[in-house]
């Protein structure tokens, strides 16, 4: 019974083994395609790929081409590439912004509009940590501004 066991347990093993080597194939299949298609659509395929493991390269490539370079999402190129652009600008990321400041200006946008973006960007963060750091009453800042947004459409009326 024994010999039996061990038999199995080698089986199971080796049928393992052997599914982990067919899924790492099909992973690298996966980033070779991915790969593939970066050439195609971009020309070149930059080293920020090159830094994922095959495992990632499909999705993180995917999820590029399915939001950020697709033109029937409901945001725009241009507004992409400023969100983009204003949230690289408060992470801080170096590459980000000097990426997305390329793209926005690829994609329509004007000086004024990417200083605009970025101005939006300090606004957001001053406020956040002013609000934050005082511990303001959440209940309190959402009724006050729905009150606000009420108002100001009651006077455009």
């Amino acid at each position: 019974m024994l010999k039996l066991n061990r038999k199995i347990g080698l089986l199971a093993f080796a049928a393992g083994a052997l599914l982990a080597i067919t899924s790492a194939r099909a992973e690298d299949t996966s980033a070779t395609a991915a790969y593939k298609d970066i050439q195609a659509t971009l020309g070149s395929v930059p080293d920020m790929f090159k830094t994922l493991p095959d495992v990632a390269v499909a999705g993180a490539w995917a999820e590029i081409k399915g939001v950020q370079l697709n033109p029937k999402t409901a945001l725009d190129g241009k507004t992409k590439e400023l969100m983009g652009l204003a949230v690289a600008s408060q992470i801080p990321c170096q590459y980000c912004i000097y990426f997305h400041t390329l793209a926005a200006k690829a994609n329509g946008a004007s000086d004024e509009e990417i200083k605009e973006a970025v101005a939006m960007a300090a606004i957001v963060r001053h406020w956040s940590t002013m609000l934050n750091g005082s511990q303001v009453d959440l209940a309190t800042f959402k009724k006050q501004t729905d009150d606000l947004f009420a108002a100001v459409k009651a006077k455009s009326q």
